[in-house]
């Protein structure tokens, strides 16, 4: 972003963007001087709402109105100005603790209270998707030279299913190199049936190549385009069925009183939510090992489905084992209290990954 947010506006703009989700009403700089301890005066907010205005963070609905956040104005809101709130972490952990039985319930109405628990905490609408089928591991893998340039990757799955891919060698090699070339690919087999055998593939995307000869460092992009290859190819039959609640709680904002609007967002929650699942069940393969949960945030237009452009959604994975096989989301306003519902969506999915991988 070219706008130099210097301190000052971003003191404005977070004044700002905080009273207007308290609110719902266009913020002037005289509720700002009331309300916040800016230490500047009118004249400063008001100087410092026409330069936010113009860079495309807030705008006047009509003349003489005060300051509404932009969508690009909560990105950066969110993005640079605020961090998620520890309370209510610990709170929805305590929560979800407290309220579900690991121990006598099914997996179906342990996520199904965990999805009311966090549209009451929330009072947006929350969806938690039903944990895919863990992808297949690898028994064995071998590299066969067909030709001077090309060889077939054979993998075994742990059901004896058998997969080949065709690839081509990072260069040309002559005739006389096929006893070579044999023998480095039969180290790159060992390689990677120690660092596959046993495990998925989404496992070992960041294998350590540091382990690897000098001379075979010409393999790296190889291996790793085998491994995107098997990956996108190794994916199971999917359930796209998912758990929805909150839809009343949040209909009671003053963003959907539009009943067109309503229609519309009860028709995608109620009959396409194959739809939602694409949006918010997103697996990253770069960093499927980070069991740190990485947290998607769409504000109004980022979002994919229209009827889903006047809210934010905010998402993400939950892990069996290091995999990612669901995911937890919130939808709500765009002028929604992020903090919060950033926190609610770590530490549901947190949660949910510790459980469900000790099952």
């Amino acid at each position: 972003m070219s706008f130099d947010l210097n301190k000052r506006h971003q003191q404005i703009l977070k004044a700002t963007i905080r009273q207007y989700i308290s609110t719902a009403e266009p913020v002037g700089s005289k509720t700002l001087v009331d309300g916040y301890n800016l230490n500047i005066s009118p004249a400063t907010i008001r100087n410092g709402f026409a330069t936010l205005e113009k860079a495309g963070f807030l705008y006047q609905p009509h003349t003489s109105a005060g300051r509404v956040p932009s969508d690009l104005g909560y990105r950066v809101y969110v993005d640079r100005l605020i961090q998620p709130s520890p309370d209510m972490g610990k709170q929805v952990e305590e929560l979800l603790t407290d309220k579900l039985d690991w121990d006598g319930w099914s997996l179906e109405a342990i996520l199904r209270g965990a999805v009311e628990v966090l549209a009451t905490l929330s009072g947006y609408v929350t969806m938690i998707t039903l944990p895919q089928a863990r992808r297949s591991t690898v028994k064995h893998i071998q590299l066969v030279r067909v030709e001077a340039n090309k060889i077939v990757v054979i993998v075994v799955w742990d059901a004896y299913e058998t997969q080949s891919i065709l690839m081509q060698l990072p260069q040309q090699r002559s005739a006389s190199d096929g006893d070579l070339l044999d023998r480095e690919l039969q180290v790159l087999s060992n390689f990677l049936n120690g660092k596959l055998r046993g495990r998925s593939v989404l496992e070992v995307l960041k294998l350590d190549w540091s382990e690897l000869d000098r001379e075979l460092q010409q393999y790296v992009d190889l291996v790793r385009n085998l491994l995107t290859d098997l990956s996108r190819q190794s994916k199971p039959t999917h359930t796209s069925q998912m758990m929805i609640w909150g839809i009343s709680e949040v209909l009671g904002q003053p963003e959907f009183s539009q009943l067109q609007q309503v229609k519309t967002l009860l028709h995608l929650l109620e009959s396409e939510q194959d739809k939602i699942w694409e949006s918010i069940f997103k697996p990253d393969l770069d960093s499927s090992l980070d069991l740190q949960p990485k947290v998607a945030i769409r504000i109004g237009a980022e979002n994919p489905l229209k009827p889903m452009q006047t809210c934010t959604l905010i998402s993400t994975n939950y892990h069996q084992d290091s995999i990612p096989v669901g995911s937890v989301g919130l939808l709500g306003p765009k002028r929604m209290l992020y903090e919060d519902a950033i926190a609610l969506v770590e530490s549901a999915a947190d949660y949910i990954s510790t459980a469900i991988s000790q099952e």
